[in-house]
């Protein structure tokens, strides 16, 4: 949105008199307003003119409110276009649907055309706002020289962290990386994440991607909205073709809930305190390529004892071998039963003996985690 230019607003009402309101008192106080009475002609208009704020329709014939969000959030060059709903039902179930369809607010109708221009102005400001501090940080880590390398943190810089690591680089620039969150005294995040390609501009973004996580990834935000802000920066300041597959652990020692955030990176493992070690799967995005990407969330409760592991490909893939993460995950299970009595600290170094031995080496990179609850 730049300052040239006037705000555009798409007006989509299948009433005519309503589109006329609107237009009217937007116009006079300088937006540019366009318009559609349905939905299939409201999307060909939002995609063509790109404008920074839609109000929606709800009851519309055809194609309903509901069903033109959907498709406008599917569409990269759409999702992040803020949406107010247009309404005259006042129901909560109504309401909290648009809100879990990507909608920002609510106008009832009929409406004061007052009120329309006071929210149309907030939610830009947000908008704005939100654009501001994506732009800001992508230039700040610009300014990162790739003399800067950040260390990655030791177990024992952690201790209520209570993760052991086993970390190997192929070449001097490594595309595996890891984190180490504390969050607050009792949330731990943990990340892992396996930058494509092995150049030293690769191995330099360690430093970036770090500093992106201290800023993101905070109380404040949920765990999938640190991600969403890190995948928005990353969006603007990795070259064209490079992007992470990472993986992104949250857990809440006091109220016994994780959440892991998964973008194109192999499922974790989870060998509970009483059962067998299972995969937790969830398919996502690649960090950093799409604006509008979608990533892997799941929630679960823990016990007091429960152990996961968080790795990079390497520990499971093999080109020689023509085995893939999807497929090599499955065949390492066993292997992680036999760690039961193992500390979790020397977990991941037991495991790397068990499965390469003395006389044989990764084919890549390698990262592994084991956290205990």
């Amino acid at each position: 949105m730049g300052n040239t230019h006037p705000y555009t607003v798409l007006a989509v009402d299948d009433n005519l008199l309503n589109l006329k309101l609107i237009e009217k008192s937007l116009s006079k106080e300088g937006y540019q307003i366009f318009s559609a009475d349905n939905g299939p002609d409201a999307r060909s208009i939002a995609l063509e003119k790109l404008p920074d704020l839609i109000l929606l329709d709800i009851e519309m014939p055809v194609e309903n409110g509901f069903d033109v969000i959907k498709k406008l959030k599917e569409d990269a060059a759409t999702n992040a276009i803020p949406v107010i709903f247009l309404t005259g039902v006042s129901e909560v179930d109504s309401k909290l649907k648009g809100f879990e369809l990507g909608a920002v607010d609510y106008i009832t109708k009929p409406f004061h055309p007052q009120e329309v221009l006071a929210r149309v102005r907030i939610h830009l400001k947000l908008s704005i706002a939100t654009n501001s501090l994506i732009q800001d940080q992508a230039a700040k880590l610009r300014q990162v020289t790739k003399a800067q390398v950040a260390m990655l943190p030791l177990p024992e810089e952690y201790p209520t962290a209570k993760f052991g690591v086993y970390y190997r680089a192929l070449q001097e620039a490594g595309g595996d990386f890891y984190d180490i969150l504390n969050i607050s005294e009792h949330i731990t995040g943990y990340f892992v994440a396996d930058s494509s390609g092995h150049d030293i501009e690769t191995s330099y973004m360690t430093a970036s991607v770090k500093a992106l996580l201290a800023q993101n990834c905070i109380p404040v935000y949920s765990p999938a909205e640190s991600m969403k802000m890190i995948n928005d920066v990353l969006v603007e300041i990795l070259p064209q073709g490079k992007y992470l597959t990472a993986c992104y652990m949250h857990i809440n020692r006091t109220t016994m809930k994780l959440t892991i955030i998964n973008a194109g990176h192999p499922p974790v493992v989870c060998q509970p305190v009483k059962g067998e070690p299972f995969l937790i799967k969830s398919q996502g995005d690649v960090c950093g390529m799409f604006s509008d990407a979608h990533f892997g969330i799941k929630r679960i409760n823990v016990s007091r004892g429960d152990r996961f592991f968080i790795y990079s490909d390497g520990l499971v893939e093999s080109a020689e071998n023509k085995i893939t993460w999807a497929s090599g995950a499955d065949s390492l299970l066993p292997i992680y039963k036999t760690l039961v009595g193992v500390p979790y600290g020397k977990a991941p170094e037991e495991m790397i003996s068990q499965l390469f031995g003395n006389d044989t080496y990764p084919e890549d990179d390698i990262v592994l985690l084991c956290i205990e609850v």
